[in-house]
């Protein structure tokens, strides 16, 4: 079949402090879409960030956003909206599969319940976390460097 157009591949996240875990989901949501498709990420913007988990995070939304479309694995990063508006990126972006990280059960609910609702052809999966040892997420990078200045003060 010469010529077929490759799946496009939806993936969201925060991506603040960039780490394996992100590599590896990234590099899965991608694979799930076979030989040439096209991984398109979602990064989330600050006041989003905030509103979600209460505080802000480390890296500006512009600044994640090119460190994400830097990877390899990435064909393009874009801006979500602030009111989170999943509905709008997936009519702009027109996603084959929408690949969600490990820990979005919830988003995962909602985003069936959209594809079912409009009648769309759209896979929704998750990928499995990475297990290959800490520090494996954000929150897990935050908590080493607090307890490394801990213990530095302690010994100073």
């Amino acid at each position: 079949m010469e010529g077929k157009k490759g799946k496009v591949v939806l993936a969201e996240g925060t991506f603040d402090l960039l780490h394996y875990g992100h590599v590896y989901y990234l590099t899965n949501a991608k694979k799930a879409g076979g030989e040439g498709s096209k991984l398109v990420v979602v990064v989330a913007r600050d006041k989003t960030v905030e509103r979600l988990k209460g505080r802000k995070p480390v890296i500006p939304e512009g600044q994640r956003k090119a460190i994400v479309e830097a990877l390899k694995v990435v064909d393009e990063a874009i801006l979500g909206y602030e009111e989170m508006d999943m509905g709008k990126i997936i009519e702009e972006v027109k996603p084959d599969i929408i690949a969600l990280g490990y820990d979005k059960e919830e988003l995962e609910r909602e985003l069936r319940r959209y594809v079912e609702e409009k009648g769309l052809n759209i896979k929704v999966i998750r990928i499995d976390r990475f297990c290959g040892g800490e520090p494996s997420s954000s929150t897990s990078i935050r908590k080493k460097i607090i307890e490394e200045l801990q213990c530095r003060n302690n010994t100073l």
